[in-house]
């Protein structure tokens, strides 16, 4: 078994998604890999390309 590299996000995606708290638009951290949601606050993570957009899986930002 090999270790691939995880699938990239497809920044096309961010004209489609938006926070689930409020509704706002999102920014895309290719560093850490997250959306970020600066109105809410929030960091969702991206994992193997797919964004998790659960509130409860997000990170909070300082």
């Amino acid at each position: 078994m090999t270790d691939a590299p995880a699938p990239a996000f497809d920044r096309r995606m961010l004209e489609a998604l938006i926070c689930p708290q409020t509704h706002g638009p999102l920014e895309y951290d290719a560093a850490r890999q997250e959306l970020i949601s600066r109105r809410a606050g929030l960091a969702f993570p991206i994992r193997n390309g797919i964004p998790v957009m659960l509130i409860d899986e997000a990170r909070t930002l300082e």
